[in-house]
């Protein structure tokens, strides 16, 4: 498996990634959404902290606005509360419960 030290990292450029096969908006896109998933309800500040040290190199430093914009878009959604379906609520009467037994202990 190989690994992406930070040294790797600061040497990328958008035309290094382009001939990989990333684009800029997918990355950055595809990294807030994690980001938003993990980190729910940073704000701008913060963001802009984490996408520096996200993404080093002054090559990347262009989409810093749309990282943001990303992010705050995924972490809405994030934050939205899951509905479910919830079935109707049955009211149940304990007939007989089994009998236990209890020891008190001193």
């Amino acid at each position: 498996m190989t690994t992406t030290t930070r040294d790797s990292v600061e040497d990328l450029s958008p035309e290094k990634c382009m001939q990989i096969g990333l684009s800029c908006g997918a990355c950055t896109r595809e990294t807030a959404r994690h980001l938003a998933e993990v980190c729910k309800g940073l704000r701008g500040k913060a963001v802009g902290q984490l996408f520096v040290q996200l993404y080093p190199g002054p090559g990347c430093a262009s989409m810093h606005a749309q990282f943001a914009s990303f992010y705050q878009e995924f972490s809405m959604v994030a934050a939205e509360p899951e509905l479910r379906p919830c079935a109707a609520f049955e009211r149940r009467e304990v007939g007989s419960a089994p009998g236990r037994s209890m020891a008190a202990v001193a």
